[in-house]
Parts: structure tokens; sequence; C-alpha cells
């Protein structure tokens, strides 16, 4: 083979390469392609997602994940992760993005992050009838809260010296504590929350005040602007139509504060 030949079938070689890096390098143009978006998603993360009684997903994060889907213009394929797996899942390509995801420095240094939809909080919660509008009502207070939480040292950073912190196991046994009225306040998740606030019609319990804010976000790949872009495209639109506040009503049982999607 002579030089000339040579450095042709390297060169047709090369952009044959880069073609088909191209061809692959844009995740939103292979989802398209494809016609279908997997999402990352807990399998047993109520009221967010959770089997419902035909078997199928249901919660704010699936309603969010549905919506992304239609505007894509694809089925969507929801894939059951854990919080051991879901980054590994996502950087080896076995889902498209991941729903319910608290951004920090260290997860954006190997995934990136859209934009927040989802509220993600620490709250007290008492009876409506218990006036509650801040940290300094908590004086002489009985709280319950799970041990070793982040719950647990946000109250126990905000709580005055006269409030009764008392310390749970689990957090049945911090709701239970509440309901009952050994405890006059109680200091979970929204998550967690909702699920009392949605059953306790007797002891109409309310959310008084947050302790702490850490919204969700949708993850997805690195260097993948289209997608993320769309992605917030989405998010932007449910807010603006009061889907994102119609979900939050179902589920989470409060409207949604835009305030708590800010980090």
């Amino acid at each position: 083979m002579t030089i000339s030949k040579l450095g042709r079938t390297i060169a047709a070689a090369a952009a044959f390469a880069f073609v088909g890096l191209s061809a692959h390098a844009d995740d939103l143009t292979d989802i398209k392609a494809a016609g279908q978006i997997n999402v990352g998603i807990f399998s047993d993360f109520p009221p967010f997602s959770s089997a419902s009684a035909d078997m199928s997903l249901k919660g704010y994060d699936v309603d969010v994940a549905q919506n992304v889907a239609d505007s894509l213009g694809v089925k969507l394929n929801l894939v059951s992760v854990t919080g051991q797996n879901r980054i590994a899942y996502l950087n080896d390509k076995r889902v498209d993005i991941l729903m319910s995801v608290g951004y920090s420095k260290e997860r954006a240094e190997v995934i990136d992050f859209a934009a927040a939809y989802a509220p993600y909080y620490i709250a007290v919660i008492g009876p409506a009838a218990v006036p509650i509008s801040g940290k300094d009502d908590l004086a002489d207070k009985t709280i319950a809260v799970n041990r070793g939480t982040l719950e647990d040292t946000s109250l126990t950073a905000a709580a005055p010296a006269s409030a009764t912190i008392q310390r749970f196991e689990n957090y049945n046994s911090v709701i239970q504590a509440f309901i009952s009225g050994q405890t006059q306040l109680m200091v979970v998740g929204n998550d967690v929350g909702a699920q009392v606030l949605a059953r306790q019609d007797a002891l109409k319990p309310e959310q008084k005040f947050q302790l702490l804010t850490s919204p969700s976000h949708i993850a997805l790949r690195k260097s993948e602007e289209s997608l993320k872009n769309a992605v917030n495209d989405v998010v932007a639109k449910m807010i603006a139509e009061g889907k994102l506040d119609a979900s939050s009503k179902a589920w989470l049982k409060t409207p949604l504060n835009p305030e708590n999607l800010k980090d």
C-alpha cells in the first residue's frame, strides 16, 4: 500500500469513527430514536412513587416523569433503582434520567442536574389548634423526631432549651407518638408528613414551619445539554400551567410553594 493510499484509508477510518460517535453523542436524539425514555425511580417511596392497587407505580415523581415522556413524544419506561445503584445505572446508560436526586457538589462531579421539580424539606407538624409559627414557639413543647437523622440534627439546632425532644428509633414510632398525644409536635420530612396530613382528619395536623429545604432534581448524564434543556422546559411548563401544584396537592397534601424549589 502506498503512503498516499494508507493516508486515505486512515482518514476514512477516522471519519467513520467520528460519525459513529456523533450519532450516539446526544441522549435526546437517542431517546427520540428509540421512542422510549428510561427513567430511574424509587419503587417504594410514597408519596413520590409507590405501587397502586393495579401494581403500577403512582405518585408525584411518576406524574413528572410521564410529563417528560409526553413532551418528548416517547413511551415512559420506569426502571426501579436503589440509592446505592442509581448513579451507576445512569452513567452505565441503563437509564436516561433519574428522579428524586438531591443536589450536592460531590454528585455534581459525576452527574448533571436539571431544574428542581419536587420540594423536599423538614417541617414541624402539629395540630391546627396549637399556634406555632417559628422556632421560638417550640419552647416548652414536646416534639417527636427520628433519632440520628437530619431531622434530629436540624431540630436540635433550632429548638429552645426548654423544648423536650423525644427521639424514637423509626418513623412509625414518631408518628404514633404524635397521633396518640404523647408529644405535641413532630419533625419529619414532607414525604413522611404527607402521609399523616392525609389520614388524620380528627387531629387536623398541619405544617407549621420548615427547618431545612433541599429540593429534588432530575439527574442526567454530563454534557447532555439538549436533554437538560428539554427537561427544564417541561418543569417550567408544569409550574406555569399549575400541573406541579396539582400533583403537590394530590400527593403531598399541600400546595406547591415555588420557594421550596430553590436550593
